[in-house]
């Protein structure tokens, strides 16, 4: 069943990475979700984690599947990096918190939240909803400024480059904003 969805999840993807996505220099939507770091459940809110620096928040069709594996272990690997220019990174699905627990300690290694949005009010918000799967997220990646101000995105099906891209953008926002 998963590989079913995987299969439709990929092909939904492909047909509509080309549809819309908030831009940069659009204001994020602000949004408080349940979300779990190393199995343990917290309110995330965007307004507070900005406080902090900017804030990668990435959007994933669905735990456990293959793409979403590969991404959540390539942020994992690259949190060091992320936390040393002060940025946040939390992913967001469709996935009920019981699902994203185990996603959160086993994928996600303990070393980022990954937030529930069963809703799909975030998703909406975000433009990151698949028209012809509604009940899945699709594959973006979203750099936001302290501003709250959109500053990066990438709509892209494959896992591959979210992380690379998303750390060039934090990269730049931070050679540009250098700590007092």
């Amino acid at each position: 069943m998963r590989r079913l969805l995987f299969v439709l999840l990929a092909a939904s993807s492909f047909a509509t990475s080309a549809f819309a996505a908030l831009q940069p220099g659009a204001p994020a939507p602000l949004f408080t979700a349940t979300a779990t770091l190393g199995g343990n459940d917290y309110p995330f809110i965007l307004a507070d984690a900005l406080k902090r620096g900017p804030v990668v928040l990435y959007f994933y069709p669905a735990a456990f599947t293959p793409g979403c594996t590969i991404e959540a272990h390539d942020f994992a690997t690259a949190m060091p990096q992320f936390t040393a220019l002060h940025a946040t990174v939390i992913g967001v699905s469709r996935d009920g918190i019981a699902i994203l627990k185990k996603f959160s300690v086993s994928e996600c290694r303990s070393k980022f939240p990954v937030a529930a949005d069963e809703s799909g009010i975030i998703t909406k918000e975000y433009d990151a909803t698949i028209p012809t799967a509604p009940a899945y997220a699709n594959r973006i990646s979203y750099v936001i400024a302290p501003t709250g101000q959109i500053i990066y995105t990438y709509d892209d099906p494959d896992p591959a480059d979210h992380v690379k891209n998303t750390m060039a953008a934090v990269k730049a926002w931070d050679l540009a904003h250098p700590a007092p």
